[in-house]
């Protein structure tokens, strides 16, 4: 599975150039799924956001691209469903769209339905918005923690080697200095980029690339 990690979704040429190269072919050639369980974890505002994603009414673009065709895999359902009802709809897809929310709320349903040890067989680019991107890092840091999974922690799916803190420097969240990513970033203990809102990171077959219309950094461990 290729990643495209944004902080705030496709929202600069660069951004929509590199998700065009991981897809391989246009956008209006691919079928898509979307996925907006992270937005639960905050309810109550995460169920507006959830169909804001849905419709393509945020300003985070992702579902209003212009696919193919667009479906919608709301993982705390699957469980009650049989495999063959879905996991056929995922492995043909051709891009994954996940919205932002909860990371942890989000890496306990994708554990829950199936989706996280289907996961590493799909050939589809997982595209992460926010929480859709931090929860294939190994852990989000107690800063993000807002739900709590039942086993307690800050760790997520691990996918790739390094943390993420998005939205640095974001007009609305005066809390998400570049300072404050330093100090989260110290005690993590695995390599850590924090990005605003113009810049996503790339990864493919373990190589790990910035496309940044904005600003980033990488913190050591």
């Amino acid at each position: 599975m290729k990643l495209l990690l944004t902080s705030a979704g496709i929202k600069n040429a660069s951004i929509h150039d590199a998700l065009l190269d991981l897809l391989g072919k246009p956008i209006a050639e691919c079928d898509a799924l979307c996925i907006p369980t992270a937005s639960y974890g905050h309810a109550p505002d995460g169920i507006r956001g959830a169909w804001r994603f849905i419709a393509g009414q945020a300003t985070t673009p992702m579902c209003e691209l212009g696919w193919k065709s667009l479906g919608v895999l709301e993982l705390t359902a699957l469980p009650s469903l049989d495999e063959e009802a879905w996991v056929p709809a995922v492995e043909e897809a051709d891009v994954l769209l996940v919205n932002g929310g909860d990371a942890l709320y989000l890496a306990h349903h994708m554990r829950r339905s199936g989706l996280a040890d289907l996961r590493p067989s799909l050939e589809s680019v997982w595209v992460g918005l926010s929480a859709g991107s931090m929860v294939m890092t190994p852990r989000i840091g107690e800063d993000f923690v807002s739900w709590r999974p039942p086993a307690g922690g800050d760790e997520t799916l691990g996918v790739v080697g390094f943390s993420i803190f998005p939205h640095v420097d974001h007009p609305a969240l005066p809390e998400n200095t570049m300072a404050a990513a330093e100090r989260w970033a110290a005690g993590l203990g695995v390599p850590a980029y924090a990005i605003d809102d113009d810049t996503a990171i790339s990864v493919v077959d373990g190589t790990v690339d910035v496309v940044s219309e904005g600003h980033w950094r990488l913190f050591g461990p």
